[in-house]
């Protein structure tokens, strides 16, 4: 349905079966979303968007913690904007699994907006972010500041403007993510970006594999990003498995974590040209050097093998597929 632009409406939605069934995996949307909250909420970096879609924990998180989601943020963050430099924006980017993100919003704010941004969740994710967007103009405001139309397309779990679309969806159903995004416009030409953060590791070895074959098949220019867990054999790897095991939430596609090897064997065995893969600690030992002395000022670490140990666990993987021209093997971390 059509909504006017200045007073959006944005219908309920009930929740399925197949909602039940991934009530676990869905919590961990609001784990990551309050982890991300609370690091900025100390200064470890600026994100003025997070604190209008989830509450401040009153858990204080663990100093490792907040460091492990530093270097995620800024890990991923600095793979976008490679890709952005590389095709002067002249793209778009498809956000899996986003959650409660606010990259569109943080891009916007630096002028490093893609052509259009989109993103895919559980439809009863979708639904609270939509709710979010629609009683805070902090942030409606920049959607409709880059929409032309009088119209919005919005109803419960839907959402397409000119620069930014969102859509409810199973990334499991290809068939009907492919439709939802082409009523959103995406463009098989334009270069395309993917990214999934701690999604294809809930996924079954075969769904994920179909999954990136879709992506690598459905676009011409293309490169894909991937933060998932690594590494997941030795004792520590079990440990995180036990405890998200606890929680209901198991871990379907961890046989794929075993190493950064088998992370890019993965994405080099379906569809995709090129692989790099490091972990975060590796990640963590480039940050400037600047950088690490304000964050680990924020707060006391006491045991950097435990942090050490978690960075080893994570892994910033990137894939490429065409884009000989605009240079996207080129990019490294």
């Amino acid at each position: 349905m059509a909504a006017n632009l200045r007073t959006p409406s944005f219908a309920s939605c009930s929740s399925t079966s197949t909602d039940t069934d991934d009530e676990g995996v869905r919590g961990t949307c609001e784990d990551a979303s309050m982890c991300k909250r609370f690091a900025v909420s100390i200064g470890y970096w600026h994100d003025p968007y997070i604190q209008h879609f989830v509450r401040l924990s009153k858990e204080r998180k663990a100093p490792e913690i907040n460091r492990g989601y530093f270097a995620r943020v800024h890990g991923v963050d600095q793979l976008i904007k490679a890709f952005l430099r590389k095709t002067e924006c002249q793209c778009q980017i498809l956000n899996l699994g986003a959650g409660m993100d606010t990259t569109f919003w943080r891009l916007k704010d630096e002028d490093l907006l893609p052509s259009k941004y989109f993103e895919v969740d559980f439809p009863m994710i979708v639904t609270r972010k939509l709710h979010s967007i629609k009683v805070k103009p902090f942030l409606s405001q920049p959607i409709i500041e880059l929409h032309a139309d009088d119209t919005l397309q919005i109803d419960g779990h839907f959402l397409d403007s000119k620069r930014y679309a969102i859509v409810g969806a199973d990334l499991r159903d290809l068939p009907e993510l492919e439709e939802k995004l082409k009523k959103c416009n995406i463009n098989p030409q334009l270069p395309t970006l993917l990214i999934t953060e701690c999604v294809l590791v809930y996924m079954t070895p075969e769904q994920s594999a179909n999954l990136l074959k879709w992506a690598a098949n459905s676009f011409e220019t293309a490169m894909f990003i991937n933060y998932e867990q690594v590494n997941m054999d030795d004792r520590f790897g079990q440990i995180m498995i036990e405890n998200l095991r606890r929680r209901q939430c198991d871990l379907a596609g961890v046989e794929t974590c075993k190493s950064l090897e088998s992370q890019k064997e993965r994405l080099l065995s379906n569809g995709w040209e090129t692989a790099s893969a490091v972990d975060m600690m590796e990640v963590y030992s480039k940050l400037p050097q600047a950088e690490v002395s304000r964050i680990e000022s924020l707060e006391f670490l006491d045991e950097m093998e435990l942090l050490e140990q978690l960075m080893q666990h994570y892994c910033l993987c990137w894939a490429t597929k065409g884009g000989n021209e605009l240079g996207l093997k080129e990019i490294v971390y």
